[in-house]
């Protein structure tokens, strides 16, 4: 067992008003693990005042979650995969593009590594920003 996994955190500014959609969310979360190539196994979805969507959808390879602050634009995105057939870039991608994300900070955390065999497990982390789109969100 090899405890080698891809954390993706993902903060999103100048969403549309679908990550107010609780139904709509959860559709967009289940669609990106199976972009990933992951394995869903419960899904989990709530709405909270106003108008905030919180969600988890496990997978065999760890989770995806994510909550939303629809009157701020702002979406924060937790991906977590491990196992060397996931793909988790793929689902990160897939949700940016169905919220429409005007700009995003993005963590990718490589977490437990133990390039040396010692069973000393630690992290990397690569972070970075990128403007996805101008003008005003679609709604």
């Amino acid at each position: 067992m090899d405890p080698r996994g891809i954390h993706y955190i993902v903060e999103a500014s100048g969403c549309s008003d679908v990550i107010g959609e609780v139904d709509r969310m959860q559709e967009i979360l289940v669609e990106a693990a199976r972009k990933a190539n992951t394995h869903v196994w419960a899904v989990s979805f709530h709405r909270f005042p106003p108008n905030g969507v919180s969600g988890v959808v496990v997978i065999s390879e760890s989770h995806l979650s994510v909550h939303t602050w629809p009157e701020a634009r702002y979406l924060a995105l937790d991906i977590y995969t491990c196992g060397a057939e996931s793909i988790p870039e793929q689902a990160v991608s897939h949700v940016l593009e169905k919220v429409q994300a005007g700009h995003t900070h993005i963590s990718e955390l490589t977490r437990g590594l133990d390039d040396d065999g010692d069973r000393v497990y630690y992290h990397s982390l690569i972070t970075w920003e990128e403007e996805l789109r101008k003008g005003k969100p679609k709604s």
